[in-house]
């Protein structure tokens, strides 16, 4: 019988070097902005108590109702996947009542089972933050500046910071009372999925990209003029904010998001280079009742989270933040055996040099030098450094630049290190 085939499941897939080390790249980007704001790392479960997502996240929603992974365990508990990442990190904040304000950032996979396309995935990884304890405008402008110095970081230059408040309890059952009249109006030029399911999320029409429910609310009501004097005087203490630290935006009243938990603030980043329907790298926003819903006490909060699938696919339509050619700077040519080569290639490793060697033998002896600089230029190292008999007896080591075409030079083995460096360049030590 052949042997089975494994594969990847379907929405899943392999993340190999070197593309693997721009993942890395973009998380060190996004930690470094994190930690100057004063934001901790945060860990929490890949699963949790279903009843979670189906409090945290809403019973309307496409991600509780159809996308969920759900299972039973073997003790009987009704658990499921992490879906996304809010829902955890309130529940940890419940659970562990650390001091406010609480400012975490977090990366890691989460789980939808959703037709799987260009940038979205079944396992879909993110990265974001949340930062609760506070309703001040101030933290929610700190929140969107985050997201966008990312952005800054990755060179992107066709993205729009787009801006919306949903109001609060006090003015947004006014408002959505106002919805559902002009709604129920149109509801037979909604699209087929809105005619069916309106009437559990009525905001969600205002955010449907298909043309029926574009045309059918062209005059529908915004909660933008519809706010109470509390979330009009936040609203503008944002954008007054976001104009002093020169974060660019566009209001758009139609923003909704697709989580029921948002009040007031809430942003998305879109990007201009991916197709137009499914455009958004991120976003999020003010979810102030959230941690109550889940049993904790009443504290305002504000996060967002960005798909690193979406923001790698903006930065490859935009041509920045490519992937390193290479995982290695220099590669270690062994020509005698024993241990020289070993030790060399320890020293620069130690001196923060991306090495490998050579390996392989025949017939217990060291590989050809053709055959070793073959394996040297395979690996995409910039210099190889070759170890023979000549250079273990006179302490030097001979360095072959493997780009660029420069002349190949023996050194002294203690000035080795100093070499290498200059020969790969300083800018990525």
């Amino acid at each position: 019988m052949a042997a089975t085939t494994h594969r990847a499941p379907s929405g899943t897939r392999d993340i190999l070097p070197p593309e693997s080390q721009r993942w890395t790249a973009l998380l060190e980007l996004f930690e470094r902005e994190a930690v100057l704001a004063g934001y901790g790392l945060v860990l929490t479960p890949l699963f949790e108590d279903l009843s979670l997502f189906s409090r945290g996240v809403g019973e309307s929603t496409d991600i509780v109702a159809k996308e969920m992974y759900e299972f039973e365990d073997k003790g009987g508990r009704a658990l499921a996947l992490r879906p996304e990442f809010t829902a955890s990190v309130v529940r940890a904040f419940i659970q562990h009542r650390p001091a406010t304000p609480w400012k975490v950032w977090y990366w890691g996979p989460n789980f939808r089972y959703e037709r799987p396309q260009a940038g979205r995935y079944r396992q879909f990884f993110q990265l974001g933050a949340e930062a609760l304890g506070t309703a001040d405008p101030a933290l929610d402008v700190e929140m969107v500046a985050l997201a966008w110095r990312l952005i800054e970081s990755l060179r992107l230059t066709r993205v729009t910071c787009l801006l919306n408040t949903l109001g609060d309890a006090n003015c947004r059952p006014q408002y959505r009372a106002k919805l559902i009249a002009y709604v129920s109006e149109h509801e037979h030029e909604l699209c087929p999925e809105h005619q069916a399911r309106w009437r559990q999320n009525p905001l969600r029409v205002l955010d449907c990209k298909k043309e029926p429910c574009r045309r059918a609310t062209q005059d529908a009501p915004l909660q933008l003029d519809h706010l109470c004097d509390e979330c009009a005087d936040h609203w503008k203490r944002v954008r007054d904010g976001l104009d002093t630290v020169g974060i660019p935006y566009q209001v758009e009243p139609r923003l909704v998001r697709g989580l029921d938990y948002y009040t007031r603030t809430t942003f998305e980043l879109a990007a201009e280079a991916l197709e137009s329907a499914q455009n958004a790298v991120g976003g999020g926003g003010r979810y102030d009742g959230l941690v109550e819903e889940l049993g904790g006490p009443a504290t305002p909060a504000i996060g967002f989270s960005l798909g690193i699938d979406r923001l790698l696919l903006a930065c490859d339509a935009d041509g920045v933040f490519a992937a390193c050619s290479s995982v290695l700077d220099a590669f270690v040519v062994d020509l005698v055996g024993g241990w020289q080569a070993s030790a060399v290639t320890d020293e620069l490793r130690r001196a923060g040099v991306r090495a490998d060697r050579g390996f392989e033998c025949e017939d217990g002896r060291p590989r050809s030098l053709k055959a070793q600089l073959r394996a040297a230029d395979r690996s995409g190292a910039a210099v190889a450094v070759i170890v023979g008999a000549d250079e273990v007896a006179g302490g030097t080591a001979t360095l072959k630049p493997l780009r660029g075409g420069a002349e190949q030079v023996s050194v002294r083995r203690e000035e080795m290190v100093g070499a290498v460096r200059a020969l790969i360049g300083d800018s990525r030590l």
